[in-house]
């Protein structure tokens, strides 16, 4: 079996299951957001629970709209926090504690390898960088697991991507997956799981798999796997609150397809307006101009890609009339980065500093474009009227091209500014 077949297995109670079959399987993490919680509660109330399956397990972060942006916002997290006191919710984040919810759950240690996680948000296939099974789903599905702690699935075929070779300067997971979606299109691997392997793999921090593993659904995956190896064990060893178990693919797995890459020839990529999967080179796109700059998200928020930023901004400005907004993760990479001086450069450089938020990403807030502007961003997606107007435009990237792009005024290669 495969990696993800055998956690599915383990948490179906069965030896052997294979891709189409349809398993009842117990979760280890139920989690929502200050979005897509409240109609999960309502659906616990008209379903009569009396309670959560399990409080330790059930996950609620208020990262989208918070700081309440209006009204709705504000009611909607009430609703959260009424909620997770009545049933005294372990795992209840907001305010100063809140981080966006897929780079706070692995930091805290609440999701381990071998899980079982599903969330009510797409990117909640980003903790299989730690080797756990995990995908999303809609709110009434989060409330039948938040109830009984089970939940449905068809088990998924797998497409390895076997990746080898050196890095370039500056090139990340981002770029990656990045290429890999521009390769097989925005439904390559549709309802497959994406397993990420190879001595290329091997060599990339956790910030950037946790890249990597959240825009699989990007792909149309179920979700993205990467095998658990000592840069996975020595990020969790010091996080984990409990016992977790370490699965990985056997050597004869049958996979639906192996894609091999060699990233020596991967160079800085980007998506244009208006899918994830129209990737050009950067050195294409220099004649771009562009409006605003966003480095953060659940995708590109964490230290590595703070320190990266940093390093570009060192010393330089944001170029005139163009907004820069600086978004860490979570307040542990906020905290770190201001002992580290990043946040310093930032604010030198002429930099918007944002609370960790979701904000921009889905065009909630801290950054709204305006009709015909354009931002480059380091979130997961460019879809029409993403981040604002249905008239602006979203070309994604990682964060040393949305740094350099932020002091030129346009898209730019990091090496034109260093």
């Amino acid at each position: 079996m495969t990696i993800t077949e055998k956690i599915l297995a383990d948490h179906a109670e069965k030896t052997f299951v294979e891709p189409g079959e349809i398993i009842d399987a117990k979760v280890d993490i139920v989690l929502a957001n200050d979005i897509t919680a409240p109609l999960s509660l309502e659906e616990f109330e008209k379903a009569g629970a009396r309670d959560v399956f399990d409080k330790d397990k059930v996950v609620f972060v208020l990262d989208h709209f918070t700081p309440n942006k209006d009204i709705i916002s504000a009611q909607n997290c009430k609703k959260i926090r009424e909620f997770s006191k009545k049933y005294h919710i372990t795992h209840f984040y907001e305010g100063g504690n809140c981080g966006i919810e897929h780079a706070l759950l692995p930091e805290q240690g609440i999701v381990l390898p071998g899980d079982v996680v599903i969330g009510a948000d797409s990117h909640t296939c980003t903790y299989g960088a730690l080797g756990a099974f995990a995908t999303g789903m809609g709110s009434t599905d989060i409330t039948f697991a938040m109830v009984t702690g089970k939940i449905w699935f068809k088990v998924p075929e797998s497409i390895k991507f076997l990746c080898y070779g050196k890095w370039q300067k500056w090139v990340t997971g981002k770029d990656l997956i990045l290429y890999i979606i521009g390769m097989i299109g925005v439904d390559g691997a549709l309802y497959s799981a994406m397993e990420f392997d190879g001595d290329a793999i091997s060599k990339l921090s956790m910030d950037s798999r946790m890249t990597i593993a959240n825009m699989a659904i990007e792909a149309g995956a179920k979700n993205g796997i990467f095998k658990p190896d000592s840069v996975t064990i020595n990020y969790v060893k010091e996080r984990a609150k409990r016992p977790y178990k370490i699965f990985e693919s056997d050597g004869d797995a049958k996979y639906k397809e192996v894609i091999e890459i060699d990233v020596s020839k991967l160079g800085l990529k980007v998506a244009c307006p208006h899918l994830p999967s129209n990737v050009k080179d950067v050195e294409d796109l220099t004649d771009v101009e562009i409006d605003q700059v966003v480095i953060g998200s659940c995708t590109n928020g964490r230290l590595e890609d703070i320190k990266m930023a940093a390093g570009i901004f060192k010393g330089k400005k944001v170029a005139p009339g163009i907004r820069c907004i600086i978004i860490p993760a979570t307040p542990e990479i906020y905290r770190t980065a201001l002992k580290r001086g990043y946040i310093k450069t930032f604010v030198d450089a002429g930099c918007i500093i944002s609370p960790p938020t979701c904000g921009p990403c889905l065009g909630g807030h801290m950054g709204i474009l305006a009709e015909k502007e354009r931002a480059i961003a380091t979130t997961n997606r460019n879809f029409i009227g993403r981040m604002g107007h249905p008239e602006s435009e979203v070309y994604l990237s990682g964060p040393a091209v949305a740094a350099a792009s932020a002091i030129k005024g346009r898209i730019a290669h990091p090496e034109e500014v260093i």
